[in-house]
This record gives structure tokens, sequence and C-alpha cells, in this order.
């Protein structure tokens, strides 16, 4: 009788202190494995397919281990790229603050996830069978409770650390660490509209989410790496379930080609510059980068007769021209007056991107839009846009 009472406070499996280690990893990146093939990839953007045993196992174990209901977290997520870095973004650093969305991103989801106007508008499409409306979503706290007792039984009284780990992983990594520092820090391999940043270009500790830029720039792709040295777990998963007939890819991001035996603009190219308009920006911003430097010495005391240090000039240039306030694109415009070189090639970015910003205009008017600019880079006497254009009627 002592013996099994000792069991039983002691936990049923015993193991050294790197094993219970080695647990809460597996445990919480399980957790991490859910979110974002479950609810952000197919849920949220619809990017794959999931069979019923993934997606049901998927859907129990964040009842057990987060208590967040798919209707809720997949609404908030489409407000978020819907509004994305408006006052109207749920948890935007931009507008919140970076250390606000790190310490208090899982309240800021809350808070939206309560707001019914969210869920009819955005929770489309996701679960509404018996066990969703039963016990999911009326009974999501439960499922933690659950969690608790059985790491309790199951390893005694380090089972309580290990789920307090699993309670604090998801809202520290995928509230605070995706939604903060994804918008804050990082590298960006496309000028998508908004202040996304791939974090690192290894996606494992966050299942993949780390690389943030790439999926702002291509929302409904199942794969989240887009360069050569970049790597997905989260996409490595999605692979062995679609070979184990468990899963089917829907999207991925389409991959540039070129031809280089193409001298014109047509639809394809058109098609193309579009598909590809982020990676077009990315591309045009270094260009501009580059001529920013070799005209500083005609900017220099013109910024400084109207208050503007280079790096505040620098980002004002970077930057799209509809994020500047009125007074910030007055004073850039006299600067960049006296740097002819310089405010062509800014004057041509906006130019470019006003192309694929003419909904109303036929597909012929688009190309031969596309063709003109083209033509006027090329004729400019300036090589980084000479260069940039010839690559440009290439895209195919």
């Amino acid at each position: 009788m002592i013996s099994d009472f000792l069991t039983l406070i002691s936990g049923v499996i015993d193991m050294p202190w790197w094993g219970y280690v080695v647990v809460t990893l597996v445990l919480t990146h399980i957790t991490i494995a859910s979110i974002t093939i479950y609810l952000h990839r197919h849920s949220a953007h619809r990017a794959l397919e999931l069979h019923p045993i993934p997606s049901h196992f998927f859907r129990f174990w964040l009842w057990l281990t987060t208590g967040m209901v798919t209707k809720q977290w997949t609404a908030v997520h489409r407000k978020h790229h819907a509004k994305c870095e408006t006052k109207d973004d749920p948890h935007s650093p931009v507008i919140y603050g970076i250390k606000k969305v790190l310490t208090e991103g899982s309240e800021l989801y809350r808070i939206e996830a309560k707001n019914q106007e969210t869920l009819k508008r955005y929770g489309y499409g996701t679960p509404d069978d018996w066990i969703e409306r039963n016990v999911y979503t009326k009974h999501s706290a439960k499922g933690v409770t659950l969690m608790l007792i059985i790491n309790v039984i199951l390893f005694g009284p380090i089972g309580l650390t290990i789920w307090a780990v699993q309670m604090m992983w998801a809202p520290i990594f995928a509230a605070g660490v995706i939604n903060g520092v994804g918008h804050y820090f990082g590298y960006r391999n496309f000028r998508a509209e908004d202040a996304s940043t791939n974090i690192v270009p290894w996606g494992i500790l966050i299942g993949g989410e780390e690389l943030h830029n790439n999926h702002h720039a291509y929302a409904t792709s199942a794969r989240l790496s887009n360069k050569w040295y970049e790597f997905d777990i989260g996409w490595l998963y999605i692979r062995t379930l679609e070979i184990l007939g468990l899963a089917k890819v829907k999207k991925i991001a389409p991959k540039l080609r070129l031809n280089k035996a193409k001298t014109q603009c047509d639809s394809d190219t058109l098609q193309a510059v579009i598909s590809h308009r982020y990676e077009v920006l990315a591309k045009y911003t270094k260009s501009l980068k580059t001529t920013f430097a070799n005209e500083m010495v005609h900017l220099k005391e013109a910024a400084a007769q109207y208050g503007v240090d280079n790096t505040t000039l620098k980002r004002w240039i970077l930057a799209d021209s509809k994020t500047l306030q009125e007074h910030e694109r007055e004073k850039l415009s006299h600067v960049l007056s006296n740097a002819k070189t310089l405010d062509k090639v800014y004057t041509m970015r906006e130019e470019l991107a006003e192309i694929w910003q003419r909904s109303t205009a036929s597909t012929e008017e688009l190309v031969k839009q596309l063709e003109d600019w083209c033509r006027r880079a090329e004729e400019s006497g300036i090589e980084v846009l000479r260069i940039f254009s010839q690559r440009l009627r290439c895209y195919a």
C-alpha cells in the first residue's frame, strides 16, 4: 500500500532530469506543429487539406494544451492579414508597440477572440460538429485541466512544471514572438505591404513560423521557406503527411522563371511581375540603397536644411510613400530635388508599383504601361534602372 502511494505521488514514469527536459520540448513542439499546420496553414489560409485523422488529432491536442478554439484563432488571424498594421489589426507592434505585443500578446488575442463581429466575418469554414460545439468550444478550459492531471499522474510533482511550460510556450512564442518580433526585427525577402520580417532563416523552434515575411508575401502557401538556405520544419511535416496520404497541398509560393530571350513585355511578363511583385520591390529596393549611398554627398546639406538626419532620410526613401505623413513626404520631396538620379529612381519605383494597383485597367493597357516603364528606365541613363528593367522584361 505504501509503495503504491509513493508511486502515485512520484509519478508513473521516472526519468533523469534531462529526460524531463526532452519530454517537455517534445510536448511543446507538438503544440507548435499543431498551430502552424492545422490552425494556420490549414484552417486560416486553406493552403492544404488534412485527412480527418491528423485534423482531429490537432484539434484534440490544442484543446488539451492551449484551450484555443479553431474558429476564434482562425478569425483573429484572418483579420490580422486583412487589417495588417492598421488600428484594426488585433496585435500589430506598429500600432501597440513591441513591448506590449511581446508581453501581452495572448491577452490581445483573447480580447479579439471575444469580438463577435470578428468571429462572424472571418470565422467561416471552421469546424461546427457536435464535439466542437459541446466540448472544444463549450469547455475550452477543461482540456488544459485534464492535461495537468495527466502530467501529474505520469511525472509526479515535476509534471506541474512541465504543464506550466506547456501553458506558457504558445503565448510566448506564437502570440508574443511571431506577432511581435515577426513584425519588428529581422530580414525581409519581400517588400510586402506591412512590417513583416523573417526572424531567422531556420524555422524549427516555432514550426517554421519564423519565416514570417515569406508568409505575408504568399499567405496561401503551405511552404514558408522560399530561399535555398531557409528551412521550414512545418513543411517537412506536411510533406510527410502528404506522402502518407493524410494531407494534400493546395498551393505553394510560385517560383520565378526568367526567359533571357525576351526583349518585350507581354501578358506573361505582366502576370509574372504581379505574382512576384513583393520580390520585384525587394530587388528594386537594393538598387535604391545603392543609389542612396552614391548620392549621399548631394543630400547631406539639403537634409540638414530640413532637419532630417541620414537614418531618417534613408527610412523615408526605402518606405512605401503611403506610409509616410504628409509633412514627411514634403520634406523628402525637397531633399530629393537636390539629387536628380536618386529622385528618378525613387519616383520610378512608385510608378512601377502603381501598375499592378490599377485594377480597372485591361491586361493590354497594363502590358503597355509596363513596357513604357521599361523603355523609360532604359533610356534614363541610370545604370541600375537599365539593368533592373532588362531583367524585368525576362520575367516569364
